[in-house]
């Protein structure tokens, strides 16, 4: 378990492959609404097999939240517990609307979106890892997909066009403004953007065309909040 940034009572666990890569979609939007709200972190590297001892040993994922005494998890539970332990800060959630909004755009996103991803990429993800946690990776991802990961990994050519042919809502939605939350980010763009950054920082095949609208929203996002994620390296996009 390795920490990372300014020495706080607030810490964020997030799941990193053997180079420290992050690769968890939802600490991921967890680190965007830290931004959002102003708020020191320190980042605590793990790993699957670090997970069962996050604190209490409560948390069976990531991301999980230690803010002083208080320990979360879950990115909607964080999130909502941002908006009213900061309520003087900007908020996540404007309405019990637009969250409820967010909220179906998640879904759709995990079953459209991060399904196919998530097919285009598990081989990478297991390549990346540290040792410790291969053997675990491989049998829970291959009871989830009833296949070998190297089975799937030669079908992911098939998987590409499907992934970019469900991202076409995103791109008319983009037309009309910069962001998913109009002309400001809201947690839909953060549930977007971490999906992109966790694909894209493994993925070894280019997930959109090099003429893809949604480089432009994608490069508004990395620059958010003084460039939280400008200096990643995301080969998926060419970036």
């Amino acid at each position: 378990m390795r920490l990372i940034g300014p020495m706080t009572n607030r810490r964020l666990f997030e799941l990193v492959t053997d180079d420290g890569c992050s690769i968890s979609p939802y600490a991921w939007r967890t680190k965007f609404a830290l931004a959002l709200k102003g708020l020191d972190y320190e980042t605590c590297a793990v790993g699957f097999t670090d997970i069962p001892a996050i604190g209490s040993g409560a948390f069976s994922s990531v991301p999980v939240l230690q803010d002083g005494e208080q320990w979360l998890g879950d990115s909607w539970v964080i999130a909502a517990y941002l908006d009213d332990a900061f309520p003087d800060s900007p908020r996540l959630f404007s309405c019990p609307a637009e969250r409820a909004m967010v909220l179906f755009f998640e879904k759709w996103i995990a079953s459209e979106v991060i399904s196919q991803m998530f097919r285009i990429c598990v081989f990478d993800i297991h390549n990346r890892l540290r040792a410790a946690d291969r053997a675990y990776f491989r049998r829970t991802r291959e009871a989830r997909l009833g296949q070998p990961l190297e089975a799937v990994h030669a079908e992911r050519d098939r998987y590409l066009p499907i992934l970019r042919q469900h991202l076409q809502p995103m791109r008319l939605a983009l037309r009309q403004s910069h962001f998913l939350g109009g002309d400001a980010p809201n947690y839909a763009d953060f549930i977007a953007a971490g999906a992109f950054i966790w694909a894209g920082s493994v993925a070894s095949l280019k997930l959109l065309e090099a003429d893809d609208p949604l480089f432009e929203w994608l490069g508004r996002c990395l620059d958010l909040y003084d460039g939280v994620g400008s200096s990643l390296s995301l080969p998926g996009f060419g970036l």
